[in-house]
């Protein structure tokens, strides 16, 4: 296996620009509550973002890119399928998130080039400045969002519910960590950056369709450097 010769470390503001909603899975419902609250820290009670949520979608947006999206997550019978730059922009998906341990029993060769995923991502806190600056105000961390279902032929308002989110303008302290193997170039790291270009322009969390998630990576440090420039030109759908 490659020898592992260093961690790049990417951090940012993660801004929401609309409500997000990264639901908590209620056990239960209580009469006159919200129907469905967002993951809070169990101690503080603070809303955050898993970043299992944020690897989860990073994943999925890219292998919709690559243009080989399959039901499950993308894997070895996926790369050997395809062909040219899209067989090239699989296997970067595969060494940037890992694939099942038991895909590569038969090709030790195949896996000595994978290697062992190299992404590692942190669940986002608030922000500590805007969450004392919240709380001093006396305001709350979460807003609940009134919804309905409208009849298309009455015009009449049906099955009303309340959903908790956390409002525009809240920031989270975002990070993840890129391991380098030897050998490794700089288009993993090109393509991490592509993949959280590309959730700007979708969104996290549920309801993304109806306006909810929409976020902004600002402040981005690439190894305690200023990354921002580098972000902003980046392009989520390069030239092929």
């Amino acid at each position: 296996m490659p020898q592992l010769t260093a961690i790049t470390t990417i951090e940012a503001k993660l801004e929401l620009l609309t409500g997000l909603r990264i639901g908590a899975g209620d056990a239960e419902m209580q009469i006159g509550g919200v129907d469905n609250t967002v993951v809070k820290h169990p101690i503080t009670q603070s809303p955050y973002i898993p970043g299992s949520s944020i690897k989860g979608k990073m994943r999925s947006l890219l292998e919709w890119r690559s243009g080989a999206v399959q039901q499950g997550p993308l894997d070895k019978r996926a790369h050997d399928d395809a062909r040219g730059s899209v067989q090239g922009e699989i296997r970067r998906i595969l060494q940037l998130f890992g694939t099942g341990g038991g895909e590569f029993k038969d090709d030790p060769a195949f896996a000595a080039e994978i290697g062992p995923s190299r992404l590692a991502f942190w669940d986002c806190a608030l922000c500590p400045q805007w969450e004392k600056q919240v709380r001093d105000n006396h305001r709350l961390l979460t807003e609940v969002k009134s919804e309905n279902r409208i009849n298309r032929i009455s015009g009449v308002a049906e099955h009303p519910r309340n959903t908790e989110r956390v409002p525009s303008g809240a920031s989270f302290d975002f990070r993840l960590s890129i391991k380098r193997l030897a050998g490794d170039g700089d288009d993993l790291l090109e393509t991490v950056l592509q993949g959280l270009k590309l959730i700007e322009f979708d969104s996290l969390g549920g309801s993304g369709s109806r306006g909810y998630g929409k976020v902004r990576f600002a402040q981005l440090r690439i190894d305690g450097q200023d990354g921002q420039p580098r972000f902003d030109q980046v392009q989520a759908f390069p030239n092929p």
